[in-house]
């Protein structure tokens, strides 16, 4: 009887471990990522440097930056399609506020939507046909006067 209940208790806590162990690991194999830099161009003259991430598989594209709890000020990732299209986002297991400046294929942005709500299910779209769409922390757009218009510069993306 005693040696059931030690079994148990050990099955028990086996159990508890194992479930542990997969919620802090949500996803078996997570996307690994280039790491690239690009240059944001403002009207105004500003220049700003990132050190991005590329999403360029779907794979890669699918997970973005999901399960991460923070992301340098300099960082970002860079979402490069094969082609020109709409684009539509959400932040789905995404734990940090982010701004999504969608690229036209020349490098103009088209749109930027600001301060994505971590986790939420609603969809975030480009305004218009796009290449590539590059996320940076939320608000970093506004602190550093980045508007729609501005130029993105990157070695990743074609040149049109």
């Amino acid at each position: 009887m005693i040696g059931r209940m030690l079994i148990g208790r050990m099955f028990r806590g086996v159990a508890v471990a194992l479930l542990l162990l997969v919620a802090a690991f949500p996803a078996a194999a997570l996307e690994s990522f280039q790491k690239s830099k690009l240059t944001v161009e403002t009207a105004g003259g500003g220049k700003f440097r990132f050190d991005v991430e590329l999403a360029l598989t779907p794979g890669q594209q699918a997970q973005g930056l999901m399960y991460r709890r923070t992301m340098a000020a300099d960082a970002g990732m860079l979402f490069i399609y094969d082609r020109v299209q709409a684009a539509s986002f959400w932040m789905k297991n995404t734990l940090i506020p982010l701004d999504m400046l969608f690229i036209a294929a020349d490098g103009r942005i088209v749109n930027i939507h600001e301060r994505a709500v971590p986790e939420s299910l609603d969809s975030v779209n480009s305004d218009g046909p796009v290449k590539a769409i590059l996320e940076l922390n939320g608000g970093m757009a506004a602190r550093l006067g980045i508007r729609p218009g501005d130029r993105v510069v990157s070695a990743d993306l074609p040149k049109p």
